[in-house]
């Protein structure tokens, strides 16, 4: 059966063995093969790889046999990567794409294929409809199976390892955290990103203590692999209870990066987005713009007042930063939901290397991460910010976005609202410079009210509101 598939925020993603069958999972390949060949010479090949998921090595030798059938040369890494080592490879290889099976932080039924460009990025929009439109029925899928592509040497095996610690080794000196004595917990929640933090910081006097390491495709202890509340918990109770200083928590592929401080209390993703912000700035001294995208906090925009960089805003997903920040060859970039890329490195979110750098600024300011936070407040205001999902069937969409196309209001929560903004959701700005969002998932069935807003005690009435917005409430 050949369902029609839509490539979303990041890819495609579906729930495995109803829509993201092997046959499915072929057909994509083969319209990404197709987008590449009317592109240009392919001889860099393509980087093929995937996650820890049910079956993700097999999807992903499936997309490399399709890729090899259609003569382009396959670099193959298996599964069990983290997204920004397979993003680095296409850049370290010279290879003009790649191919990654991952759902990232869907839930345990769902599974996913992103493409990247030749800078290990997202394809923007254009590109992905360009890849859809190109997404044959099965019966004109090729193939060549993947001993005949490796005999014929259209597919070659390799680890990624050694090239992705080297570049990390420019970008970053470790040897100060090693000596820093922290007690570090690092939650892989099941992923791709368990023993890189271990292995990166070992021979020190820090100690790693990493925790849901295994391969588990259910991911038990949290509703899925996405490090924010409640799916953090477990690890939150975990480094309470070792008395850490700090914890790591990555996502399901590694590209995206969770924090608590050493009282178990969990540091938001756009506080995060600001620290990371706060420690090019200040800390390296370093310059360029930075690029948000509109769903994370204004504190970036306080911040590029301060230190004289120009902040962009961009609609949601990588697929809208990355060619931003190539554009204006930004300092970092990020989003909301806790992935940032940096200057020097890819345009793609890197869970790992962000990591490493939030322990570098706690070992170069002396501070722990929650005196970390009353510094960027001293700097900023404080801030507050809170996120509800809502699963909300396709067929309901066009009557709560014709509510929403028609919502002006003037007040939120008492707030004066002073503009709104449509490009991607529905956001309302409001007079204290804080903010409400409503939109669809790009991914899942899913509408997200977002808000951030200098007044603590405003945040559910804010958000009561936004679902009120949609007819949810």
């Amino acid at each position: 059966m050949n369902r029609e598939i839509a490539f979303g925020t990041d890819g495609w993603r579906g729930r495995i063995a109803e829509d993201y069958t092997f046959d499915n999972v072929r057909r994509c390949a083969q319209g990404f093969a197709a987008y590449l060949l009317d592109r240009g010479p392919t001889e860099g090949g393509v980087v093929v790889g995937g996650d820890k998921r049910f079956a993700s090595e097999h999807f992903a030798a499936a997309a490399a046999e399709v890729l090899a059938g259609n003569g382009i040369p396959v670099h193959f890494c298996g599964g069990g990567v983290p997204t920004p080592v397979i993003s680095y490879s296409v850049v370290e290889r010279r290879a003009i794409g790649a191919v990654n099976i991952t759902a990232s932080h869907n839930p345990p039924l769902d599974n996913g294929f992103k493409v990247r460009n030749e800078h290990g990025g997202a394809i923007d929009p254009q590109g992905l409809r360009e890849i859809e439109a190109r997404i044959p029925p099965i019966e004109q899928v090729k193939r060549l199976p993947l001993a005949e592509a490796e005999a014929q040497g259209l597919l070659r095996r390799f680890d990624p390892a050694p090239a992705y610690l080297a570049q990390l080794a420019r970008l970053i000196d470790v040897q100060p955290i090693k000596d820093a004595g922290f007690t570090v917990l690092v939650d892989a929640m099941w992923g791709n990103g368990a023993g890189w933090l271990p292995r990166i910081l070992a021979g020190g006097r820090t100690q790693v203590i990493e925790i849901h390491a295994e391969r588990h495709p259910l991911f038990p202890e949290m509703e899925r692999p996405e490090p924010i509340p409640p799916n953090v918990d477990a690890g939150l109770r975990k480094l309470r209870e070792l008395g850490a200083d700090v914890a790591i928590i990555l996502d399901g592929d590694g590209d995206r990066v969770g924090l608590g401080d050493e009282h178990g209390t969990f540091i938001n993703q756009l506080q995060v987005y600001a620290l990371l912000a706060l420690y090019l700035l200040e800390v390296r001294g370093q310059r360029g713009p930075i690029v948000k995208t509109l769903s994370t906090t204004s504190m970036l925009e306080k911040l590029g007042k301060i230190y004289g960089v120009p902040v962009y805003q961009t609609g949601v997903g990588f697929k809208y930063v990355a060619p931003k920040m190539l554009e204006v060859d930004a300092l970092i970039g990020g989003e909301e939901s806790g992935g940032y890329a940096f200057r020097g490195h890819v345009p793609e979110r890197d869970g790992i290397l962000a990591a490493l750098l939030l322990l570098d600024l706690m070992v170069r300011t002396g501070k722990s991460p929650s005196q970390l936070i009353e510094y960027l407040y001293s700097k900023v205001g404080p801030h507050y910010y809170d996120r509800v999902d809502t699963r909300f069937p396709n067929e309901k969409r066009p009557m709560a976005k014709a509510r929403l196309d028609a919502a002006r209001p003037q007040r939120i929560a008492g707030l004066r609202v002073t503009d709104v903004l449509t490009e991607d959701g529905y956001k309302f700005i409001m007079e204290d410079g804080g903010w409400l969002l409503v939109r669809f998932s790009g991914t899942e069935p899913i509408i997200r009210v977002y808000c951030e807003t200098t007044r603590k005690e405003l945040v559910p009435a804010i958000l009561r509101e936004g679902l009120e917005l949609a007819g949810l409430a």
